[in-house]
């Protein structure tokens, strides 16, 4: 059974109940796929302008970086906009959110902020509005600033250009450190790793754009490394 097939499973519930009710059911889900879609879908929603509609872009957006089937637009589109019509706000989500993710490892909702990262981009734009908003969220998921800033730095073009910022590592750390800091950026980004996290295996699409970030920025680092 695909996502789309687990998720249109639930779709009745969301549309009787809520997100909020639905994110409780699925507390405790060892395989985190169906719950990290809705949350994308969800967030994504309320992150998104409220002018009444979705619009192509968003869902395009979101299509692209889960390599969802065309079959599935309109159960996003549908997802997208119970989600802007459900009175439960943001915060609320987020709050919930943090409990189907409890691991001290937070590299299960640093994916979703990335996710999330992608769609507010779906317009060529990144608004002031909307990195408010991602920074408010990341705090509820308990991502701390610094993680948040590197995140920032992969997903939007010329947001930060510092090569040590979109690995994650200090100006301070000398290059042997910086290497075994890309190296395990890399192992995270593998298919096999995004599966064992419980993602699911349309999410490769967020893993792939934060490759060609992270080996982009190494590229840069080895290049000064030899030019020093």
């Amino acid at each position: 059974m695909s996502i789309w097939d687990q998720i249109r499973h639930f779709m009745r519930d969301v549309a009787a109940n809520g997100f909020v009710a639905l994110f409780e059911r699925l507390r405790g889900d060892p395989g985190h796929s169906v719950a990290f879609t809705m949350a994308v879908v969800a967030l994504g929603a309320k992150m998104a302008k409220a002018d009444g509609r979705v619009t192509h872009d968003e869902v395009a957006a979101f299509r692209e970086v889960f390599r969802a089937e065309a079959s599935a637009e309109q159960d996003i589109a549908r997802l997208f906009n119970l989600a802007r019509q459900d009175i439960a706000g943001f915060e609320t989500y987020a709050q919930r959110i943090k409990r189907l993710f409890p691991s001290p490892d937070q590299t299960v909702v640093s994916d979703l902020i990335e996710g999330l990262f992608y769609i507010a981009m779906a317009d060529g734009h990144y608004h002031p509005g909307e990195d408010e908003f991602l920074a408010r969220v990341a705090e509820i998921l308990g991502i701390s600033p610094a993680k948040f800033r590197t995140i920032r730095a992969r997903a939007v073009p010329g947001q930060d250009s510092d090569p040590h910022v979109v690995l994650g590592v200090s100006t301070d750390a000398d290059f042997k450190q910086i290497q075994t800091a890309w190296k395990k950026l890399v192992r995270e980004c593998h298919p096999d790793a995004i599966q064992a996290r419980g993602l699911p295996p349309e999410a490769i699409g967020i893993a792939e754009r934060r490759l060609i970030a992270i080996n982009r920025a190494w590229d840069e680092i080895k290049q000064r490394h030899k030019s020093a």
